[in-house]
């Protein structure tokens, strides 16, 4: 075979290569470019450079602005019924005194309804705000806020009626709040919260105690601090012991309502958040009400002790912004009645409400002629038993007339004693009881009306002396010397006390008393000692009016036992036995 010649090979490997090229061209083809147009946004914080890959569009979450006061400061608020102190830490208020009533410091002070030392202890004050979530809460009460009115800041002491504008944010969480200081007892208020520009359900609270806890047993739990609401014009108060113990952290207990106000009392003062007022000038019932209880320690007698304080705070039925009228005053019967809704059932007279409120205008009017209440308690006590003079004189005849029958009901009693209580024959002996009454023209209860009507009085006068803020601290005079101090308060010389029990004793011995029993008589002699002893804790004012009681009822008595002689005893009957 001839071998092939390099220039053939030449030639052949040419031919092949331009065959491999053009096989190539049609198997693998180049992909198209796109068509030109207008290229991706870049973000203005992506970093630009050869280098770096494309960057990727992302949208920011909205942001508010940020408000906050460079330092802690406070704004006073002034008029002739109050002084308040706005705090710009949280936006709260730190003092609210009452420039009409004192406290029973000595020498006495401007009452002032925020416990300060509690409210500091818990870090916790009125007007503070209350959110679910508690890291929320606890930045909206701790900002600090910018103080404005009338679009200026607000500084130093100013006169109502002012508005108060109050903003703190911290670019996501935002609170506002205004308030508006008016020539009364009412404060308005709207309070709105948002986070990232959504609205968030939050409460306005009354925080770190409330009332004065300087009045007589507040240390020791005596005075009866409490919730209270009211729905459908029905008030319902929710004492401390019904609030929960106290817990950390504290169980909130939510009562969706709606309610007309809510609110948060002691004896003689309340803070009330009522509905606000409509167009028409009705309201429409808009409340919700959230309550707790926390606590405090206090040193007493040398030793550290838990005391508990009752909070609370209303929001609105729909989760959104806040809008209340706040009264803040003293629970005064005709102040209370002007506000709308009227709040006079704070004045709790329990059931006695029909005798004690008339009892209360009717001792006001005596004051307006005697300026000494307690001389004023004294000419009513002296015209309502001139009052009751005619019913006591019909229960004199009436015990006489048991005095006279007093033998024969011994003798009765003896003969059916042997006999016990559910013997047949017992009935038998009341129907000899009966005949003996009825021969005589006994009425059983004739000797009873007296002490029966003059009971329901009794508990009307300490309903009306233990709520009426009239008689709080109001002094019984003697000739230049005060005998007693607080007229709603117990006498802290327990001279009325004793005085009661005297003239109740003498009372007692100048009354007649068809009782015969020896352990009755022993009972009866013990009672005078046993009311003393309760009057000690009782106000002052109610023992005064039984004490002048007791002094007129012995004048009474004397003329009775002169003009109606009781019957002789001991004496015989014509046929020559004893009586």
């Amino acid at each position: 075979m001839k071998e092939t010649s390099d220039q053939t090979r030449v030639v052949l490997a040419a031919a092949l290569s331009l065959v491999v090229i053009v096989a190539s061209s049609y198997l693998y083809k180049a992909p198209p470019q796109p068509p030109p147009g207008p290229q991706a946004p870049v973000s203005s914080t992506a970093p630009t450079s050869p280098a770096s890959p494309a960057p990727v569009a992302v949208a920011a979450a909205p942001v508010v602005a940020v408000h906050a006061a460079a330092g802690e400061s406070s704004v006073v608020v002034e008029s002739p019924l109050y002084r308040v102190e706005i705090w710009n830490r949280g936006g709260v208020v730190r003092s609210w005194q009452l420039e009409r009533y004192t406290d029973d410091n000595q020498p006495p002070q401007a009452l002032d309804l925020v416990h300060t030392d509690t409210a500091r202890q818990e870090d916790a004050w009125p007007f503070s705000i209350t959110l679910a979530d508690p890291q929320l809460e606890a930045a909206a009460n701790s900002g600090f806020y910018e103080i404005n009115t009338g679009g200026a800041a607000a500084s130093g002491v100013l006169e109502a009626p002012v508005d108060l504008d109050m903003v703190w944010s911290d670019g996501h969480l935002q609170v506002t709040k205004h308030l508006k200081f008016t020539d009364d007892y009412i404060v308005e208020a709207t309070v709105s919260v948002t986070k990232d520009g959504q609205p968030l359900p939050a409460g306005i609270a009354w925080r770190g105690g409330f009332g004065d806890p300087t009045v007589h047993g507040y240390r020791r739990g005596a005075i009866g601090v409490q919730i209270f609401y009211s729905q459908a014009a029905k008030l319902t108060a929710i004492a401390l012991k019904n609030l929960g113990q106290p817990k950390q952290p504290a169980v909130r207990a939510n009562l969706p309502g709606p309610y007309d106000f809510v609110g948060i009392e002691d004896q003689f003062f309340g803070a009330a958040f009522l509905a606000p007022e409509n167009s028409a000038g009705g309201i429409t019932p808009d409340l919700t009400l959230t309550h707790w209880a926390t606590s405090q320690d206090i040193e007493q007698d040398g030793k550290v002790t838990t005391q508990a304080i009752p909070e609370m705070s209303a929001g609105t039925a729909d989760g959104g912004p806040i809008a209340v009228r706040i009264y803040v005053g003293p629970k005064s019967i005709d102040i209370l009645k002007a506000v709308h809704p009227p709040l006079n059932d704070l004045l709790n007279f329990g059931w006695f409400t029909v005798i004690s409120e008339p009892l209360f205008y009717a001792l006001r009017w005596v004051h307006g002629y005697v300026p000494n209440w307690g001389w004023a308690i004294v000419v009513l006590t002296i015209f309502i038993n001139m009052l009751l003079y005619p019913l006591k004189a019909k229960g004199m005849r009436s015990a006489q007339k048991m005095q006279k029958v007093a033998p024969e009901m011994k003798a009765i009693t003896e003969k059916y004693k042997k006999y016990g209580m559910r013997d047949p024959r017992q009935q038998k002996k009341n129907e000899e009881v009966m005949a003996l009454y009825a021969r005589e023209g006994i009425n059983p209860l004739g000797g009873c009306w007296p002490m029966l009507i003059q009971f329901p009085i009794w508990f009307a006068f300490y309903r009306m002396l233990a709520g009426t803020i009239d008689l709080r601290h109001a002094p019984w005079m003697l000739w230049h010397f005060a005998l007693l101090h607080d007229l709603s308060a117990p006498d802290p010389h327990y001279i009325l006390p004793a005085l009661y029990g005297v003239t109740a004793y003498l009372m007692q011995k100048m009354t007649p008393t068809p009782q015969v029993d020896p352990a009755q008589q022993r009972m009866l002699a013990i009672m005078p000692v046993m009311f003393s002893v309760f009057f000690i804790f009782y106000p002052s004012g109610l023992a005064l009016y039984i004490v002048t009681s007791n002094l007129v009822g012995m004048g009474q008595q004397w003329y009775l036992n002169r003009t109606m002689p009781a019957p002789a005893k001991g004496g015989r009957g014509r046929s020559g036995k004893k009586n």
